[in-house]
C-alpha cells in the first residue's frame, strides 16, 4: 500500500468517525450523556467556515434547565441564525457541580458585526451570555 493510499484510507476513516459523531450528538441529550465531553449542533446549510480567530459566547446553566437550553441554542445553529457551531458540556468541567456550559462559535473574533450578531441573537432568544472568549 502506497502512502497515499494510507492517507487516504485515514482520511475515510476520520469521516467516518466524523460522521458517526453527529448521528449521536443530533439525537443526544446533555443531562443523559457521560461518554463524550461535548455535545455539538451546526447549521444545516454552513454559510462560513471557521478561521484561526474564531471565538465564542459562553452561557451557564444548571443541569435541571440544560436539556431546555440546548434545544433552543441546538435549533437557532441548525437554522443558521447563530455562529458555525455550537456546544454544550455533558459534565461539569472543574465548576460547579450543578453548572453546565455553553459555547456558541462564532467564526472569526475579529468580525466584530458577526460577534455582536449572534450575542444580540442570543439575547433574542431570552439567553444571557456570561462573556465572549476569543480564541488565541
Amino acid at each position: 500500500m502506497s502512502q497515499r493510499d494510507s492517507f487516504e484510507r485515514a482520511l475515510d476513516l476520520i469521516r467516518l468517525v466524523q460522521d458517526a459523531r453527529k448521528v449521536h450528538d443530533a439525537q443526544a441529550t446533555p443531562s443523559h450523556v457521560s461518554a463524550v465531553y461535548w455535545i455539538e449542533a451546526a447549521p444545516q446549510t454552513p454559510a462560513v467556515r471557521p478561521t484561526a480567530r474564531a471565538g465564542y459566547w459562553l452561557l451557564k446553566t444548571s443541569v435541571e434547565t440544560v436539556d431546555a437550553v440546548w434545544q433552543v441554542i441546538k435549533s437557532a445553529t441548525e437554522a443558521g441564525k447563530l455562529g458555525y457551531k455550537s456546544k454544550v458540556a455533558t459534565a461539569a468541567h472543574g465548576g460547579e457541580a450543578d453548572e453546565r456550559t455553553l459555547h456558541i462559535c462564532t467564526y472569526d473574533s475579529a468580525d466584530e458585526e458577526d460577534v455582536a450578531r449572534v450575542g444580540e441573537a442570543l439575547r433574542a432568544l431570552g439567553l444571557e451570555p456570561v462573556a465572549y472568549h476569543a480564541e488565541e
